[in-house]
């Protein structure tokens, strides 16, 4: 199947749930098992099936389905959100002792909790800028569990060169870890560039209307790979005393989803509601087309703000004037570079001003929903982090950042230049 294919059918056959054309929602936290010995089978992994929705749900499994074959990946686990996601694959490989390395280009709320809040774990965050490398490998120790950066970072906008990072990482032997909620899989597939784990958002461009909270993680086969006989994932290979003695490594399976939902969906219970799950199974359906549009017309309003004289800079991968060009041109289908983009005026005020004045653009923190959005990243998404910190997350004081909806082109651009005429 191709991706439009697989939005709409992957996963799921009506005949086995009554002819129903639309996938049910199963709105229920427990299932009855048949008898104890069925039930002792499944909490054994003797038999896989529905055991409570903390840790499976039928819904949610169709969309954790549909999503990995839309990655190409091999085992998909879906989570209450994207933080969750992204806090849940940290967890799922460092302890307290270790390191993480995260890009410095990332949205605000992975670098706090890099920074910060799994520092109370004893994990370190260390951080690395993505078009200085030689940065991330000088960082690099016994104790690096992994690698992370986002395909588009937000609001930083730019494309790193996702083939040298494959390469460091797969040269340490170290999990690299992809946030792909930007580009999503219709426009980026960072598992078949080499990386081992994807991770999204789907309350973004996934869902696609603002309407439901979701993460997922996504593993490629790499990933089990190169947790095999690796010291630095000797919890994979070791017996886990808290699941019977399970060795992960030795199961034909997806084992890094697989520890994430026995482990730590089990022990942390941030699972997705059926409801959401089924919501983004919506969104999903018309992903591809939304992309399309989102993508094109992102581009045609970079080109009028890049020739707006009060605008300072914009920052767009599909501009031939930027930087990350020839990255999004490698690495985008089609170049296609979504529909975040950024641009900076030449005051704080004046980029508030602007927020403030728009009728079409939504002021919002989200980004990804049909109807378009303006943010001013430093007094919202990216307030805790210090001057410096904003700096080197390329996120200055004056900047803007727009998620392009499905509105007409047209007016969008003229809601701009009515809001820019204000300052």
């Amino acid at each position: 199947m191709l991706d439009k294919t697989k939005a709409v059918r992957f996963a799921y056959n009506p005949n086995e749930h009554l002819g129903a054309m639309s996938v049910p929602i199963y709105q229920t936290t427990a299932y009855e098992f048949r008898d104890s010995e069925h039930a002792a089978n499944l909490f054994e992994l003797k038999e896989l099936g529905n055991i409570y929705t903390r840790l499976n749900n039928p819904t949610t499994d169709i969309f954790e389905k549909r999503f990995c074959a839309l990655e190409n990946g091999y085992g998909a686990v879906a989570t209450a959100s994207g933080t969750a996601a992204i806090f849940y694959t940290f967890a799922n490989v460092a302890q307290s002792g270790d390191n993480i390395l995260v890009a410095k280009q990332c949205y605000g709320g992975t670098l706090t909790m890099a920074a910060h809040t799994i520092k109370r774990f004893g994990i370190e965050g260390r951080f690395f800028d993505i078009f200085n490398l030689d940065e991330l490998v000088s960082q690099i120790d016994e104790k690096t569990k992994i690698i992370f950066f986002e395909t588009i970072p937000n609001p930083a906008i730019e494309v790193a060169d996702i083939e040298k990072i494959v390469q460091i990482a797969n040269e340490h032997n170290i999990l690299l870890c992809v946030d792909n909620t930007v580009a999503t899989p219709i426009l980026c597939k960072p598992l078949d560039l080499g990386a081992d784990i994807v991770v999204h958002s789907t309350s973004k461009y996934c869902n696609g209307q603002g309407s439901a909270i979701g993460g997922i993680i996504v593993e490629g086969k790499s990933a089990a790979a190169k947790i095999k006989d690796n010291s630095r994932y000797a919890h994979f290979n070791e017996p886990d005393p808290s699941y019977h003695g399970l060795v992960y490594t030795d199961l034909d399976m997806p084992i890094f989803t697989l520890r994430a939902r026995l482990a730590l969906l089990r022990d942390f219970g941030g699972a997705p509601s059926p409801f959401n799950s089924w919501l983004n199974i919506q969104g999903m359906e018309t992903l591809a087309l939304r992309m399309e549009h989102i993508s094109n017309s992102a581009l045609e309003i970079a080109k009028f703000l890049e020739a707006h004289p009060k605008v300072l800079s914009v920052n767009y991968p599909g501009l031939e004037s930027s930087k990350s060009y020839k990255n999004a041109q490698k690495y985008l289908k089609d170049g296609k570079a979504s529909g975040l983009l950024s641009f900076v005026l030449d005051s704080k005020t004046a980029a508030q001003k602007v927020a403030e004045s728009t009728k079409i653009f939504s002021l919002v923190v989200n980004i990804g929903d049909s109807k378009s959005i303006i943010t001013h990243p430093a007094s919202t998404t990216h307030q805790q982090l210090s001057k410096e910190e904003l700096e080197a997350a390329g996120v200055d004081e004056g900047l803007i950042r727009l998620s392009i909806g499905l509105e007409d082109t047209q007016d969008l651009i003229a809601d701009l230049k009515d809001a820019l005429e204000k300052v």
